[in-house]
């Protein structure tokens, strides 16, 4: 496949807002690869290398060498240089990088450049976000997309599960399983207005405190525990205290997802940024362990004694880990079909210190990676996670730091974003800082007074209401939105949905 190929597939996804035109113009495009190209095609079109650390920044970029007249790179090829710019070490490695780099450049035409340094850069921005892709990859393989994005759950790797697709239809999907060890994408939640609102959309529910904590996913299999955050990163060594809760547990071979918690003595929370700073921490040791202990908190068993659970409805999850893991290890929850049950473990819940309730369907399988409408969270304030578009420069006291953000949701049907407004409010000094320097990293577009960035960074923004704006394309705009933190930890691509803000404005 030539690299001139992917190219224009990429600017015919750029340029249509249609889902289906999207869908269609991939699978084309993957429909016609060779076995081998597969993975390579899938991994570009979503805007990614297969080399993490290949070594390339703006500065090897800024001046192209003269453009190729015709288009002879193949996309092979390209992967080839990539891989060995990662390789590359020693001394003269980062000289030896740009001329293998500068060698690639000159053998890609205008439109092959373009495209290649905004591969390089992180920058290529067309839609072909992972739902469209797993829609693509379902059409080109001729299965069903459920199959897919299973697969692709499990794995945390749509490229080798698009080459297992094309290679071997539905049967080739077949060796992506859940693994005791290897993480899957966890399930999430939307935002619903209210308990009423929650409970009137799924029923009888399990309804659990939300703990202001950070999600981890614990796998033990005899002795071996390994523990990964919810953007799948390893963090075992961090957490010794859920180590020794794991191991405590009867079960032998589980795998649990949950939350880890900086508790006071009293059992209210800490702040976030305590729990969070304790297990960013690399210092394991007995003195940040002794001032800042963790707590495990389980809501969910994905596997037990060899058998994966994920497909059972939720009530027979809980079931059968209940049958093995004690009652002090569970979140608190309550299973219940009475609205004022449910409103009154809420406020209980709040009154503690606790974020608020998360309500989940019963009859729900365990869908990884997915934000369907089987678990939804209800807070005493409303919230939503968007992500930062652009943002602008300070006045006053705030001259120099990058203040106003603008905010958008996800839209799925474009593959894009909607913006919703802006805010300064809710922003420390410290959050100031910290964030200027995040989005001058993610800057796209320097202009007058306002900086584009590649929208990355998630926020969690509290807002008074939603209101009609025929300013914005969504026809929606916040009332009164502040940030309430940044969310590192999550990606741009599992903030709110544009659906979600609709449901809140329309009160449901």
């Amino acid at each position: 496949m030539r690299l001139a190929d992917l190219a224009e597939t990429s600017l015919r996804v750029a340029a249509t807002r249609s889902r289906l035109a999207k869908v269609d113009a991939i699978a084309a495009r993957l429909g016609a690869a060779a076995p081998d190209e597969v993975a390579v095609a899938v991994r570009y079109l979503t805007g990614e290398l297969r080399q993490r650390r290949a070594g390339v920044g703006w500065a090897a970029l800024r001046r192209l060498p003269p453009a190729a007249a015709t288009a002879s790179l193949s996309a092979l090829d390209v992967d080839l240089v990539f891989g060995r710019l990662e390789s590359a070490g020693g001394p003269g490695a980062v000289a030896e990088r740009r001329a293998q780099l500068r060698a690639l450049l000159a053998r890609a035409t205008v439109e092959e450049q373009r495209f290649l340094v905004s591969l390089a850069l992180g920058e290529l921005r067309q839609g072909a976000q992972a739902g469209i892709m797993a829609e693509a990859v379902a059409r080109a393989a001729g299965v069903e997309v459920a199959l897919v994005r299973r697969a692709a759950m499990l794995s945390g790797d749509l490229a080798t599960v698009a080459d297992a697709a094309l290679r071997g239809g539905a049967g080739g999907l077949d060796r992506f399983q859940l693994v005791v060890g290897r993480p899957v994408r966890p399930m999430l939640a939307q935002t619903a207005a209210s308990v009423a609102a929650a409970m009137g959309a799924v029923g009888t529910a399990i309804v659990e405190w939300k703990l202001d904590g950070v999600r981890v996913q614990v796998h033990r299999d005899g002795d071996d525990v390994a523990v990964f955050t919810r953007t799948l990163d390893p963090i075992t060594s961090r957490v010794p205290e859920l180590v020794e809760a794991a191991r405590a547990l009867a079960a032998r071979s589980v795998v649990l997802d949950g939350e880890a918690i900086a508790l006071r003595p009293d059992g209210r929370p800490r702040p976030f940024q305590e729990t969070s700073g304790r297990v960013a921490s690399r210092d394991a040791a007995a003195e940040p362990r002794r001032a800042v202990p963790l707590t495990l908190f389980v809501f969910d068993c994905l596997w037990l004694e060899g058998e994966a659970l994920i497909d059972r409805p939720a009530a027979a999850r809980l079931a059968a880990a209940a049958a093995v893991l004690p009652p002090s290890v569970w979140v608190p929850r309550v299973i219940t079909g009475d609205v004022a049950a449910a409103t009154r473990f809420f406020e209980d819940a709040v009154a503690r210190g606790h974020e608020g309730v998360m309500v989940k369907a019963l009859t729900a399988p365990y869908q990884a990676g997915r934000r369907g409408a089987a678990w939804l969270k209800v807070k005493p304030r409303h919230t939503l996670d968007l992500v930062v578009l652009a943002a602008e420069w300070g006045h006053g006291r705030r001259q120099g730091w990058l203040s106003t953000l603008h905010l958008g949701a996800r839209d799925p049907a474009t593959g894009g974003f909607a913006m919703l407004g802006k805010t300064f409010k809710g922003l420390t000094d410290v959050m100031l800082a910290w964030q200027t320097a995040r989005l001058l990293a993610l800057a796209t577009d320097r202009g007058q007074g306002v900086v584009a960035v590649r929208p990355e960074l998630v926020v969690e923004v509290a807002f008074d209401g939603i209101q009609s704006s025929p300013r914005y394309p969504a026809g929606m705009a916040l009332r009164f939105a502040r940030v309430v933190r940044h969310r590192p930890d999550r990606r741009a691509d599992e903030a709110d949905t544009v659906a979600t803000v609709r449901r809140l404005h329309r009160g449901g």
